[in-house]
Order: structure tokens, then C-alpha cells, then sequence
């Protein structure tokens, strides 16, 4: 047996413990099938101005990311896309939503929209924090 140490983020290394957590997961967790949600706003030439990923999964919309580019923001398109996204969870049965961000991201934001903070980590990575949201949705 060794233990190996590594700092080169090596995808095969990544995708090998990710299958074999994913494997377990899948034995143990009740089923519930995760279904990717994309909604993007593009120019005429399909050039991505603000978008976001994310996925439903059981009863819950998981938000990876969501993007307005800088000249966008405050015109309610970062909005428009995540009420997008929340009718489009309910239609697949989702009844709660969550996202993480970072402080110098959209705290305000998602606080604006009724997501409530479940907990902060401070100092991450140095000094700022990192907040983690739920919303119920209705």
C-alpha cells in the first residue's frame, strides 16, 4: 500500500475516486435522477452574454453558476434567468433551490430573491467569505 501525494489536479486521478464515490453513492442514496438545466442569454450570434448551469436533482434545483456579463448587470437579466430557472425546477417537481457565492459575487442578489443564508465560511480562501443559500420554492 502507498499514499501518493500529487499537486497536478491529473484527470485520471480526479475521475478514478470520482467513480468510485459516485458508485457508492448511487448503492446507498435513495434514487433520484439529476437532470442538467442550462438557460442562456446570447446575442444574434449565439455568443453567451449571461447564462446559467445548474441541475435538478430529487427535490432540489442545484445552482453551479450563474453569469450576467459586467456591461449587463442591473438591467434584471441575471433575474429573468434565475426566475427561468426556478419555474423550469418546479415543472420538474423541485421544491427548494440552492446556491453558493462568493462575498465580491451576489450575496444581495440571491438575498433579494428570498434565498435564505444557511451558513457562511470566513476567511475563505483568505479573507473573504463564501455564502451558501436556500430558497423554498413556490
Amino acid at each position: 500500500m502507498n499514499l501518493r501525494i500529487t499537486n497536478d489536479g491529473n484527470e485520471k486521478d480526479i475521475s478514478d475516486i470520482f467513480e468510485l464515490l459516485k458508485d457508492y453513492n448511487l448503492k446507498n442514496r435513495e434514487a433520484s435522477e439529476n437532470v442538467p438545466l442550462g438557460i442562456f442569454y446570447e446575442d444574434d450570434k449565439h455568443n453567451k452574454l449571461a447564462g446559467l448551469i445548474g441541475e435538478t436533482f430529487g427535490n432540489w434545483l442545484c445552482i453551479h453558476y450563474l453569469f450576467v456579463s459586467e456591461d449587463l448587470r442591473g438591467q434584471g437579466i441575471g433575474s429573468k434567468i434565475l426566475n427561468a430557472a426556478e419555474e423550469e425546477a418546479k415543472k420538474r417537481g423541485c421544491l427548494y433551490s440552492f446556491v453558493d457565492t462568493f462575498s465580491f459575487q451576489a450575496p444581495d442578489f440571491y438575498k433579494k430573491h428570498d434565498y435564505k443564508e444557511v451558513f457562511a465560511l470566513e476567511d475563505y480562501p483568505y479573507t473573504g467569505k463564501r455564502f451558501y443559500y436556500t430558497k423554498v420554492l413556490n
